[in-house]
This record gives structure tokens, sequence and C-alpha cells, in this order.
């Protein structure tokens, strides 16, 4: 038997699945808390400057596996660090803390879902594959789920204009 969306006061369609709901928040606030983190303990270990990020990006570049043209884009950032490094670290505290918030969730979780994808190929062959392949699968998962409509921000806007994407 199929349940069939209801349409709550606001006339947007919500599907009946609080549970569903529940874990896609639990997702949200975990990728979201993993980016945080990141941006903090990266920022401690100096990979935001310009010698802390090509020295990482080269690391990558020389023991990865990461196709031949990945490598390449890979040394266009390392080669320019001193732009690349502050622009990576002002990416991941803000996807992180847009996460946390539940605001304009589907466009950051994509986005979070592409720049976690792009890390992974660069770590191939340096670190465990499944290390990072699960954060961007689940970053895709949210972007579909639009994760932020349960305890976030996204739900008030929603309720403003229900057919809004960005939410």
């Amino acid at each position: 038997m199929t349940t069939s969306p209801t349409v709550s006061p606001n006339n947007s369609q919500e599907a009946p699945q609080p549970h569903a709901r529940i874990g896609l928040v639990i997702m949200r606030l975990t990728i979201g808390a993993m980016l945080v983190w990141v941006f903090f303990e990266n920022l401690g270990k100096g990979l935001y400057t310009p010698s802390g990020y090509a020295g990482l990006i080269n690391n990558y570049i020389e023991k990865g596996h990461a196709p031949t043209v990945w490598k390449s884009v890979m040394a266009l950032a390392a080669s320019h660090a001193s732009m690349a490094a502050p622009l990576q670290g002002l990416a991941e505290i803000s996807l992180g803390v847009l996460l946390v918030l539940g605001l304009f969730t589907r466009p950051a979780a994509f986005i979070a879902f592409a720049y976690l994808g792009s890390l992974w190929v660069s770590e191939w062959g340096v670190a465990w594959i499944w290390e990072l392949l699960v954060p961007v699968m689940a970053s895709l998962a949210l972007a579909i789920g639009r994760a932020g409509r349960t305890w976030g921000i996204d739900a008030f806007l929603a309720r403003k204009r229900p057919t809004g994407f960005l939410w």
C-alpha cells in the first residue's frame, strides 16, 4: 500500500515519514559538524596557508592515483595556493554552518557533494577509499531529501514560499 503525500496548511506537500525526515536531520547535522570540525582542524595544521595547502596537494599528486587530468587540476590549485587555500577554508566553514543551521540546505548539500567528491578523487591511493565516499553520498541524499525542512531554517522559508528550490 502506498501512502500519498499530505498537504500541510501551507499547501506544501510533505511525505508523512517523520522517521525518514529525522534520519536526514541527523545526517545533515553530522555532515555539517564534520565540515566545521575539519575547518578548525585544518586551520590548526596550517593547511589554509599557501605553503601548507600546496604541500598537501603536491603530496596527493605525487603519491595518489587520481586520473592525470585531475592531477593537472590539483597542480593548478597548488600553484595558486595563496587564493585556493583560503577559498577552500571558506567553503568548508560555510557549507558546515549552512548544513548545521539547515539554511539553503539543497544547494549547500549539493555543493558539499561536489566538493567532497573532488576531495575523494584527490585522495585515491592516499586514503581509505570509503573515508570520504560515505559523506559524498550522504551529501547527495541531503540535497535530494530537502533535509533542511525538518528542524532547520529552511522550514520557515518553506512556509513563506513552499515551492522554493533552495530549501
